[in-house]
């Protein structure tokens, strides 16, 4: 096995069920460490303690976090201002949830450490943030903000619960009212009893005028924190990469290049990781070969390429432009599969039984092909399903093989519809934009045979692979996707029950995902399909990279992780580089430190993050261009589907993908009750309800490009009551406002919140808000509640302002503020039975 490292050895030591909490100084004999010198031990343990994997106690003992009521990890700040911690080596472990209250300081990404509240009300964990033990947000993008000697600059991202001061000095010639990237220089904290104070910074860079052409993505892009382009020394590194294939590349890999392989894309796509090859043997089995990118080959470990690519963990596709994981001489050129050319690759053949889709044998080997058509999944469309007989006959020497693809598909989604697996058909859109980037049309991405074909093979290999290194217990980034929570399982469960189905939950809480997909097939072709199948998708929880394998629900697969597209995604590069080492040394004895546990683990919960990232940017992005493109409709009438009802309002989704809300105050026909239970608003008097799923005709009437956000009204109104709505809405100012899963929307980035599926009522209010125009203020003072939470404030009950003075549960006191003297601007300030002074 290979060679643990210190800090690995002291871990190890007190995993132990025997272990008690110990001084460093007995840690060093009943380890015991005699070969290491002995500062190596000390730096190891302060740097186990520095990253929150140890705790150090009162008595100068050690022990590890989980068995002290403690838990580490990464933190995610909802705008509601609550958050939830996601515990390091998250394996089965729940995620934490943290109130406004007990956040100390904590911002969105952090990654801190908790104390679990073992008599919080509720099945969750609850905790409190006693220690940020890692600072994610060092930058941030925002509205720069001057006054006299200071500026504020205010975050884009509501996530970040203040804004950030800016002293004179530190302005970097900003002007006010322009987007500027900002440099944390002091954090906020939280002492007890005492007012948060705002995170300080200084201005680094200017991004431009508010309305600037380009200004928009480029403040995601900043916001996100994504690299524009690579660094000189890795773009020297990526130069120095051959652009192609030598005679001493060719060791140890087998020959395909006779194989009619083709990859299958989409036609704008540059960076063609996978290729296919599909006979039918003499046995009456298929044999699936899929061929992927070496990418491992060329970016070897912990060289240049290697740090950079880790670091971004992702290529991300924003609508107009892609940022790749590596650079373009090797993301287009030589670990691209390009047509007509000899690639290195890693292959998984596998032999499929026709009868159950069953994989009887296979095989994992590094090859070199040649990539015999570049095939574009429109092209397979026309030759498959549309009878083309032009691309019949240009295509012809492959015409075959890719109808026994076509068997080959249908053989793999019915085994997995066998075992359980969850389909939910989710609408993409591709925003087309001009030459200047103006949105020009919106339009539906096809998901059809082709497409299924690719995505049915390279299931098959990823699976494939990762049963094979849990098989020989190797280790292993795992893709692994949690069962739901039991509380929204019966919630999905009492909806079902409401249309006469029947979802099976078990005793322990562990829905299987056949009785899932079981229930959602009693709904087919039912008025109320789309429906339950929206709320069964927002029960689902986010698939992440670990290294302990749970599974992946979803699929309902026992074992998965990605193998197949590691030119973008760093987790498929490590598990690549993880089967080259199994290929050279399949007993695992020599010492290979980049395969430990805690480092796959480190690299796994960062792609994650990174992932996360990427998705939300893209979504901003794709938002952005939705309402960009929407302002040229306003006023017109489309036919929606409600998507989300909420407690101040509901949402509509256009057939092109634009979503936007109808609030609350304008529905002026009735006044309407958010029936959470039901997913609908219903009008007290008419009973006119509102459902989600149904079908109702909008009018689109404005578009708020700040936010991206578009407010819809029922289509029929007349021009008065038009022009009272936008007063209205206007009225409330409307920032960051929730979407229909309980976020903040800003250009479709939606953060995970807790409590119900498809709406709820604002976070601790309990309250059931009603239309017309009481509604407005009701929203508004909630707007304030979260504002305060999320700045530690909390509510401020039974607390109102009177000249210089306040009043807290009737007794009358002076405010605190800050000056001279301290709190209160002298030292008589907030004294009870104290004069003050008179000034002359």
């Amino acid at each position: 096995m290979a060679t643990l490292s210190l800090k690995d050895k002291i871990m190890a030591f007190m995993q132990r069920e025997s272990y008690a909490p110990m001084t460093a100084e007995e840690m060093i004999f009943a380890i015991p460490v005699k070969e290491e010198p002995m500062h190596e031990f000390w730096d190891a343990i302060m740097e186990l303690e520095k990253d929150g994997y140890v705790v150090k106690t009162r008595f100068e003992t050690y022990g590890l976090p989980e068995k002290m009521g403690l838990v580490a990890g990464r933190f995610q700040l909802s705008s509601k201002g609550f958050g939830f911690l996601i515990p390091d080596n998250k394996g089965t472990k729940p995620d934490v949830f943290i109130p406004p209250r007990k956040l100390h300081g904590a911002m969105n990404n952090d990654r801190v450490m908790a104390r679990i509240d073992s008599h919080a009300p509720g099945r969750r964990p609850e905790g409190e943030i006693i220690r940020i033990i890692q600072r994610a947000n060092t930058r941030v993008v925002g509205i720069f903000k001057r006054t006299m000697d200071f500026a504020f600059v205010i975050p884009d991202d509501k996530r970040i619960g203040s804004d950030i001061y800016i002293l004179r000095r530190n302005f970097g010639g900003a002007a006010n009212n322009q987007k500027v990237v900002v440099e944390i220089t002091d954090w906020p904290t939280e002492e007890h009893n005492a007012e948060r104070r705002s995170a300080e910074g200084r201005v680094v860079e200017v991004l431009g005028y508010v309305g600037d052409p380009g200004l928009e993505i480029l403040s995601i892009i900043k916001q996100h924190d994504l690299p524009l382009d690579f660094p000189e020394n890795v773009k020297r590194a990526a130069a120095r990469i051959p652009d192609e294939i030598r005679e001493k590349d060719w060791q140890g890999r087998e020959d395909r290049r006779d194989y009619p392989v083709v990859t299958v894309d989409s036609e704008d796509a540059r960076d063609l990781d996978d290729a296919v090859y599909v006979r039918r043997l003499d046995n009456g089995r298929y044999l699936l070969g899929v061929y992927i990118a070496d990418v491992s080959y060329y970016v070897k470990a912990k060289t240049l390429l290697d740090q950079e690519a880790q670091e971004r963990g992702t290529s991300v596709y924003l609508v107009d432009r892609v940022l790749p994981m590596l650079p373009q001489r090797l993301s287009n050129g030589i670990c691209s599969l390009n047509e007509k050319e000899d690639r290195l690759v890693m292959s998984c053949e596998m032999e499929i039984e026709a009868e159950t889709g069953r994989i009887a044998k296979y095989r994992i080997f590094p090859a070199v092909i040649h990539s015999h058509h570049r095939l574009s999944y429109n092209l397979v469309r026309a030759i498959l399903e549309e009878g083309d007989k032009k691309a019949r006959e240009d295509y012809e020497d492959i015409v075959p093989m890719l109808e026994e693809m076509r068997e080959l598909c249908r053989i793999l989604q019915k085994k997995r519809a066998r075992r359980g697996a969850i389909e939910f058909d989710l609408p993409e859109q591709k925003v087309i934009l001009d030459e200047a980037g103006k949105p020009l049309d919106i339009k539906q991405r096809i998901h059809g045979l082709p497409e299924s074909i690719i995505e049915e093979f390279m299931l098959a290999a990823n699976e494939t692979v990762a049963r094979h290194l849990s098989m020989l217990q190797w280790p292993c980034v795992y893709r692994v996707h949690e069962s739901p929570a039991e509380d929204k399982m019966e919630g999905l469960g009492k909806l079902l029950q409401s249309f006469n189905v029947k979802l099976r939950i078990p005793k322990n809480g562990e829905v299987r995902p056949k009785d899932v997909q079981a229930a959602l097939a009693e709904m087919k072709e039912r008025p109320e399909e789309r429906l339950v199948n929206t709320v069964a998708l927002r029960c689902m929880r986010q698939a992440v990279y670990q290294t302990e394998n749970i599974g992946h629900f979803g699929l309902a697969a026992e074992y998965y992780c990605h193998f197949t597209s590691p030119i973008r995604r760093y987790p498929d590069l490590l598990v690549h580089r993880i089967l080259h080492a199994w290929l050279k040394d399949p007993d695992l004895t020599q010492h290979l430190s980049a395969l430990s546990e805690d480092s796959l683990e480190s690299m796994a919960e960062h792609s994650s993050v990174q992932e996360r990232n990427a998705a939300e940017a893209e979504r901003e992005t794709v938002d952005l261009k939705k309402a960009e493109y929407m302002l040229e409709h306003i006023g017109e009438t489309y036919e929606g589907v409600i998507s989300g009802v909420t407690s101040f309002g509901m949402f509509v989704e256009l057939a092109n993908g634009v979503e936007g809300l109808v609030h609350m105050s304008s529905l002026t026909d009735d006044y309407y009750e958010f029936i959470e239970d039901r997913y609908c608003l219903t009008g007290t008097h008419t009973g006119n309800t509102y459902r989600l799923g149904d079908t109702v005709q909008i009018e689109v009437l404005q578009v708020n490009m700040e936010d991206r956000s578009i407010d819809f009204i029922m289509a029929g109104e007349n021009d008065a009551m038009r022009d009272y709505i936008k007063t209205q809405l206007g009225s409330t100012g409307d920032p960051g406002r929730p979407d229909h899963r309980g976020n903040t929307r800003r250009g479709g980035s939606r953060m995970k919140k807790s409590g119900g599926i498809a709406g709820q009522r604002a976070e601790g209010s309990g309250k059931t808000y009603k239309s017309g125009h009481s509604s407005v203020a009701v929203l508004l003072e909630e707007i304030r509640q979260d504002a305060a939470q999320a700045t530690g404030g909390g509510h401020r009950k039974n607390k109102r302002r009177h000249g210089s003075h306040e009043q807290v549960n009737g007794v009358t006191r002076p405010y605190a503020k800050r000056g001279k003297g301290g709190i209160g601007g002298n030292k008589y300030a907030g004294m009870n039975n104290k004069k003050k002074r008179r000034r002359r």
